[in-house]
Parts: structure tokens; C-alpha cells; sequence
């Protein structure tokens, strides 16, 4: 049994790379694959030599006797898999208490299972017959969802085409009506007030750029017989940190303070949900509220959601962009009510 800090590791790698049959793992591939969470864990990579061994070490009858194949294609290189799609060579052993934790969660998760979430049902269905888990059929928790929604139906494919790293060529409806089809390498999904969005670097004539488009927007996709675009400029761990929802600003659009004024009766509900991250009060007595972001229409929205108990005091410009809209909105209702008092 090899002794060296980092085997283990390797070997987990390895592992996860040779069980999963929607990407092919060349040699290079593996070495990859493995230097980046080596990298990552100890700061060290290996070498094809190393790797090479490790699939020799692994394939052993007396150590793991781990049934991989080497698959030709692409003229003289090969890709590793298992031949059996279910073999490991951890056994994934949990506590008693973990198992217990990991129920739970799989009786959560639960909730979603059937309609558009296929991907969720397999994830569960896999972890309840890895784990011997069934779930608890009884009704607790509730989350919103949408059933009805558009596009639910590609969010599987849409996860694993990020996952493994495949192009789309995606035909999108824009609300209009207008068809548009581009070229997108899938980095990120995300779900915001119910409904889901993909982001990706965005191929186009006019450049390229990073893409927001809603499921409920995409007719349909498929594989792009183009090199994958790595993403290597966006953290999408704090890539929302300064907005509200999913609408990323132009650059110029810098981080704003913004200030807001509540009613009395509503304050209590604002404090008790945040409408950003970095809300703080700065006056309970005058129902003072601060956040910190770059402003966008899902910000615009939040604030609408809260009239007629909300003033937005600063930024100067905020608030006089609010002030116009009110004003339009009133017109609106006023000329309706005099209409209505012509006609009798």
C-alpha cells in the first residue's frame, strides 16, 4: 500500500473521473484533473508517470482490482472508464449520525422530486439506494415552486452540460417575440424569485460576453462543435454580492448606498427580512434601513413590493428616478377616475 500523503486523494479522483459517462478522461485529462486538487489541497502535482502507476496500483487484484478500460478514439489516444458504471473503490461508510443527518436531507430534497427535476430525482434516487434511505412520504416542509414554469425541462441538461463542460448552440425567444440564436458556454444556473437563469460566456458578432438567459426564454438547444471557453474571470461565489436578484449592472454602475424609510407598522417586517445582505439599521426610531448595493430592476422591484409604506431618502438619483415613476403611475389612475366620472 502506497504511503504517500497524497494517494488517497489521488485515488478519489481518479475514481469519481473513471465512473463519470458523460465525459471522456484522456491521460492528460486525469493528470489534470488530479494537479488541480492537489494544488489545491497541498500545493504539489504529479506527473503521467505518476498517474500511469496509480491506474496500474488501482487495477491490482490484491489492491482494489478497480475493472478500468482504456477506449481508443480520436485516432491513437484512449480514454479511461470503469467498464462497470457502478463500481467504487470506497465503500462511502457513514455514521449513525450522518446516515441520520443525510435522511433528513433526502426527505427534504423530496419535495422536488417528479415534473421538470429529473437531475434531482436521479441525485435522490441514487442516494437513497447508495445509502438504503427511503424518503418520508408524509408532507412538512413546503418550498415555492413554480410547475407550470418554462424551461423547467432543460435544467438538467442544462447542469450537466456546465458540469462537463459542453458548448450550446441555444435558440432564444426574447419576450417580444424575437428569436435569437447564439453560441454559450455554460458556467453557472441559478434560481431567483422562482424562476431559474443560466450565465455564460455568450458568443456574438459583436463580441464576446457573459449572458443571462432565463429559462422560461430558451426554445430549445443543443451540442456546439465548438472548443469549450473555460471560465477563469468570475467567481460566482460572490459574483451577486452587490446586487439584489440576478441582473448584473453595467460596469459603470457602481455600488450605491441607499437609504430607506419605512412606516412604522411595516419596519418590523423589513428588519425581519432582509432586503440584501448588508442591511443595517441605522435608526429604529425613524424606521431608517441601509444597504449596499448596485442598483438593478430586481432592486427597483423589491422596493415597489413595500409602497406605500417604503421612501427611498438617498441616493439623490434613486429617489428622483422613483419620484418619476410614481408621478407616471398617478397620472394613469387619475385619468381613469376622471373617465369614469365623464361618462356618468
Amino acid at each position: 500500500m502506497p504511503t504517500n500523503k497524497n494517494a488517497l486523494l489521488r485515488y478519489q479522483i481518479l475514481d469519481r473521473c473513471f465512473s463519470n459517462r458523460h465525459r471522456k478522461y484522456t491521460i492528460e485529462d486525469l493528470v489534470d484533473a488530479v494537479n488541480e486538487a492537489l494544488y489545491d489541497m497541498y500545493g504539489s502535482e504529479v506527473s503521467v508517470r505518476q498517474i500511469r502507476d496509480d491506474i496500474k496500483y488501482m487495477r491490482d487484484r490484491v489492491s482494489y482490482d478497480a475493472p478500468i478500460e482504456a477506449i481508443p478514439f480520436d485516432g491513437k489516444r484512449c480514454y479511461y472508464r470503469y467498464t462497470d458504471p457502478d463500481f467504487t473503490i470506497f465503500n462511502n461508510e457513514l455514521t449513525v449520525e450522518e446516515v441520520t443527518k443525510l435522511s433528513s436531507t433526502i426527505n427534504m430534497l423530496g419535495r422536488y422530486r417528479g415534473g421538470a427535476n429529473r437531475w434531482l430525482e436521479e441525485v435522490i434516487s441514487n442516494l437513497e439506494f447508495r445509502f438504503g434511505i427511503k424518503t418520508n412520504r408524509e408532507h412538512i416542509v413546503s418550498f415555492e415552486q413554480n410547475d407550470q414554469l418554462r424551461g423547467l425541462e432543460f435544467l438538467s441538461e442544462l447542469i450537466d452540460s456546465a458540469i462537463n463542460h459542453q458548448p450550446l448552440n441555444l435558440l432564444y425567444r426574447t419576450y417580444n417575440g424575437k428569436e435569437t440564436t447564439v453560441v454559450i458556454h455554460p458556467y453557472h444556473v441559478k434560481q431567483y424569485n422562482n424562476r431559474w437563469f443560466l450565465f455564460g460566456l455568450e458568443q456574438t458578432p459583436f463580441g464576446d460576453r457573459i449572458a443571462n438567459r432565463p429559462l422560461d426564454r430558451i426554445v430549445k438547444f443543443s451540442i456546439a462543435n465548438v472548443p469549450f471557453i473555460p471560465n477563469t474571470t468570475i467567481d460566482f461565489t460572490t459574483y451577486f454580492d452587490d446586487v439584489v436578484g440576478v441582473s448584473i449592472p453595467e460596469d459603470c454602475v457602481g455600488k450605491e448606498t441607499v437609504v430607506l424609510k419605512f412606516a412604522p407598522e411595516r419596519f418590523p417586517y423589513a428588519v425581519s427580512k432582509p432586503i440584501h445582505h448588508s442591511q443595517k439599521i441605522l435608526s429604529e426610531d425613524d424606521c431608517i434601513l441601509q444597504i449596499e448595493v448596485r442598483p438593478n430592476k430586481e432592486l427597483e422591484s423589491v422596493i415597489f413590493s413595500y409602497f406605500p409604506h417604503v421612501e427611498v431618502l438617498a441616493p439623490a438619483s434613486l429617489r428622483e428616478e422613483f419620484k418619476e415613476k410614481i408621478s407616471k403611475n398617478l397620472k394613469k389612475y387619475t385619468s381613469m377616475q376622471k373617465g369614469c366620472t365623464d361618462e356618468q
